[in-house]
């Protein structure tokens, strides 16, 4: 980080002695004051970052009184995705499933030809008043154990 810190620093005064030539002296580096910067730099790395959203996700939840907070599903464009795009299992992703189990729909032709966005549309026209526990189901047959 110091290096690249120096290098920058050199670029830059290089730059601006062709801009300028008469102001050289302004553009010294004193490395006293580079070190001492760094010394008193804080690292913030990747672990460092997810650790902080982490504490301030539960310190949220906590405030709320929610574990998690889940975004309410409608039903209308549920059945509408359903309907047009059931075969390539974008109704799964409106409703919050994992990846792999809307990629499984395309990867089984259509959810096993067809048959699984069929029973899917069935079920929540059947269960049109409260399709919450449909949403964030990470099972491939979204009616099965419910």
């Amino acid at each position: 980080m110091k290096k690249i810190f120096l290098a920058l620093m050199l670029t830059v005064g290089s730059l601006s002695v062709y801009a300028n030539s008469a102001t050289i002296d302004e553009y010294t580096i004193d490395d006293q004051q580079v070190e001492q910067l760094m010394a008193q730099s804080t690292d913030v790395s990747y672990t460092v970052v997810e650790t902080t959203l982490a504490q301030s996700q539960q310190m949220a939840a906590k405030m709320t009184g929610t574990a998690r907070v889940q975004a309410d599903k409608e039903f209308v464009p549920a059945l509408l995705l359903n309907l047009f795009l059931g075969g390539l299992g974008i109704h799964r992703l409106y409703l919050g499933t994992e990846t792999l189990t809307w990629v499984g729909y395309i990867l089984t032709c259509g959810g096993i030809f067809g048959i699984v966005p069929l029973v899917d549309l069935i079920v929540l026209i059947i269960n049109n008043d409260n399709i919450s526990k449909f949403v964030d189901n990470p099972k491939f047959f979204m009616w099965a154990n419910n």
